[in-house]
């Protein structure tokens, strides 16, 4: 669905992103994992057409789109929830939704009502609060609006970045749990993560950035037990790596049943 060649960007004639590969399929979950200042958010910005790629090329369903506006990618079918949420305070959750489906001006006021009716489905609590202004949500309760209102643009592909910032243990579960939730609908995912865990316990397959570089890819599960992965994101020392695979899959296990079951 979405594949990247040899992508590069940056920002003021700076480069950030390198010679970027890679690919997300119809229906799965492909997570970015890295440290702060790895380029993740510079290169989802770039899919989205926030930035403007500097060299290579993006193709989104077989079609080059890197010349495209944000507006144009929006309407092919890709939505960004950016890193931050970047709710409207002052808005209600319906005012904000609504803003979701702006840019399908073809949609009359009941196709944004079904439609809107639709993503509340997922999100029973903004469904309850509608017409509340939602300057004093939490964290958790933004990250959900935000979320909702990428799903009202009714995307093929969702991009999420840094969903998990700054939520509670509890917060994040339901977070991950609505993502694979999307991807079992059949909704292609790209996430940004830097809970490398929980990203890759998630993630069909994961791509590791680092100096704006993929330096690792290969399945969420194999990434998750590697000792390198171990060693650099989950806080495990390399000596201990290959003692600590077997903690890291009853770790893995437990984690996907707090989230599922």
């Amino acid at each position: 669905m979405l594949e990247l060649r040899g992508l590069s960007t940056g920002y003021g004639g700076t480069p950030v992103v390198h010679d970027i590969d890679l690919m997300v399929g119809a229906g799965e979950i492909v997570t970015l994992v890295g440290a702060n200042g790895a380029g993740k958010t510079t290169l989802v910005k770039t899919i989205s057409g926030l930035l403007r790629a500097e060299s290579g090329q993006i193709l989104f369903e077989e079609k080059r789109i890197e010349a495209l506006s944000p507006r144009g990618r929006v309407l092919l079918g890709l939505a960004h929830v950016p890193e931050g949420r970047q709710t409207f305070a002052g808005l209600s959750v319906a005012e904000n939704l609504e803003l979701g489906g702006f840019l399908h001006r073809k949609r009359t006021g009941e196709d944004i009502a079904r439609r809107m009716k639709e993503v509340c489905e997922r999100f029973p609590l903004l469904r309850e609060r509608l017409h509340e202004v939602v300057a004093n949500f939490s964290g958790g309760q933004h990250q959900m609006l935000a979320i909702a209102r990428g799903l009202m643009a009714s995307p093929k592909l969702l991009i999420l970045d840094e969903p998990s910032l700054g939520l509670s243990p509890v917060l994040v579960s339901q977070i991950f749990r609505l993502i694979v939730g999307l991807r079992d609908g059949g909704m292609a995912i790209l996430l940004s993560e830097q809970n490398a865990r929980l990203g890759l316990a998630i993630a069909d397959r994961g791509y590791v950035m680092e100096n704006g570089r993929v330096t690792l890819s290969g399945k969420g599960s194999e990434l998750l037990r590697s000792s390198d992965i171990a060693e650099r994101y989950l806080g495990v020392g390399k000596a201990l790596g290959a003692i600590n695979v077997s903690r890291e899959e009853q770790y893995t296990a437990k984690l996907r049943q707090l989230m599922f079951d």
